[in-house]
């Protein structure tokens, strides 16, 4: 039995980096696991006003992490933090108050970035903001990608063995940790 996990390419841009790491980190995944790749596009902007009755793309976002064994953030860094799509789709998912969709799922955070510094600023965003509302974050190995801008192909395809390395080690050890949440 594989374990279903959500991996939350956190960038709306269809050649994001996010995205293409995450589709990369799917095909290195164990077959213990099984990705599912999404963005925050179509999560409408959270208003607390909307609780009573939220709105249909609100509970198909939520019913899909419920659903899931775990998620993965992957994250660019836009003025040190997070996207602000991303955080709505977290402030989202973490309603209402006491019910995270989040609570109990292990987590995994990768930030990137073409630059030097490979997004850390936004992964600190994360772990600053997912306790409370998640289950265990995985401490180690951390990924902060940086130099992303040459690791891919035309189609996407991730062609830089050095990144292949880190995602491979990343996601062995997410599966790792899932497992034993799980086990």
């Amino acid at each position: 039995m594989a374990y279903n996990i959500v991996v939350i390419a956190g960038s709306l841009r269809k050649d994001s980096f996010s995205l293409k790491i995450a589709n990369a980190l799917a095909k290195l995944a164990p077959s213990s696991l099984k990705l599912e790749v999404i963005t925050p596009a179509g999560i409408s902007f959270f208003n607390q006003d909307l609780e009573g009755a939220p709105p249909a793309d609100w509970l198909a976002f939520r019913e899909k992490l419920q659903k899931s064994d775990g998620v993965i953030f992957v994250t660019p860094e836009y003025n040190r933090a997070i996207p602000g799509v991303l955080k709505n789709a977290i402030d989202v998912a973490s309603r209402p108050y006491g019910k995270s969709s989040f609570n109990g799922k292990p987590v995994g955070i990768i930030s990137n970035s073409p630059g030097p510094l490979g997004g850390v600023s936004a992964a600190k965003t994360l772990q600053n903001i997912l306790p409370g509302i998640s289950g265990p974050i995985l401490q180690q190995p951390e990924a902060y990608l940086n130099a992303v801008g040459d690791a891919f192909d035309a189609e996407g395809n991730l062609t830089k063995d050095s990144l292949k390395g880190v995602l491979q080690a990343y996601i062995d050890a997410f599966a790792a940790h899932v497992a034993k949440h799980h086990g």
